[in-house]
């Protein structure tokens, strides 16, 4: 008696401090997707707030103004979509290579992948070999190529296909089964956990992409969408300095802080819900992939 008592004070609290903890989790939100539909006057002269004050959409007005913005999103899903794929395809079959106990230079070949996570070439190397050997100057690649083995995804998928008993790919070569169809009929079923896991990781990464486009994108069709809202997060810092040193025009004030707040809206609402749906494997695909080495 005395320990189901126990119990259910304890789940008790869990549920009281779950619920807490998942309050805090979304206020923030609910005071960005709020403060992003207030007037810009209205917050500078109260603060943010969860309901919104003077309601107004013209910091979405400034973000949507033209069809770049819907540019950036195809090409930035394209890049997410595309670059998950090709990452996951190759990322796996690397991961296989390096778990199979019979590849003889098997750890070599891992310390030269771990080699590329303490040490790179630099920024000027990896300039000249994309923009000058690869050719990938406004090409959407430049956003993919580079990225398309990430190492510590790597280790995280090799460690899980340790996991999975030898026996089952023993089986396989029996019956006259080579490594492709062993990787992708045997092995990769059975990784669902771990490939949501670096899948979403890589997607997250994909999806942020901007650096690529500072150095390597000239073209306007081929701007990321993290790209172009930092360059109109700038153009809206430029619009308020100006405001600031020359007088601003009477009812008018620049939309400094409700148009980052809809930047925020724009760049992490779409992602946001991806996360549901790889929500069952991606804790356990992060902790059997990292218990053993």
């Amino acid at each position: 008696m005395k320990s189901s008592l126990e119990n259910k004070a304890i789940d008790l609290f869990s549920y009281v401090f779950m619920a807490i903890f998942s309050i805090f989790c979304i206020v923030p939100f609910i005071l960005i997707i709020s403060s992003s539909l207030s007037g810009e006057k209205a917050v500078q002269l109260t603060g943010f707030s969860l309901i919104p004050k003077d309601f107004s959409l013209f910091a979405y007005e400034v973000i949507f103004q033209d069809n770049t913005i819907f540019t950036a999103y195809r090409t930035t899903i394209i890049i997410t979509v595309a670059g998950t794929f090709l990452c996951l395809i190759l990322t796996s079959a690397m991961a296989y290579a390096l778990s199979v106990k019979t590849f003889t230079h098997r750890n070599k070949f891992a310390f030269f992948v771990f080699f590329t996570m303490l040490f790179n070439g630099g920024l000027i190397p990896s300039y000249l070999l994309i923009s000058k050997y690869l050719g990938l100057s406004d090409n959407i690649l430049v956003y993919i190529v580079p990225a398309l083995i990430n190492p510590f995804n790597m280790f995280l998928l090799r460690n899980f296909f340790n996991q999975i008993p030898d026996s089952l790919a023993e089986s396989a070569k029996i019956d006259g089964a080579n490594d492709i169809y062993i990787l992708f009929k045997i092995i990769l079923p059975l990784a669902k956990p771990a490939l949501a896991t670096i899948g979403l990781f890589y997607g997250l990464g994909f999806w942020n992409k901007w650096f690529e486009a500072t150095l390597y994108i000239n073209d306007k069709d081929l701007y990321s969408l993290q790209y172009l809202i930092m360059k109109v997060l700038r153009e809206v810092d430029f619009m308020y300095q100006m405001d600031y040193m020359q007088g601003a025009v009477i009812n008018y004030v620049a939309p400094k802080n409700t148009v980052k707040m809809a930047t925020a809206v724009v760049t992490t609402g779409p992602i946001i819900f991806v996360y549901p749906f790889v929500q069952k494997y991606f804790v356990k695909g992060l902790v059997v992939g990292a218990v053993k080495g």
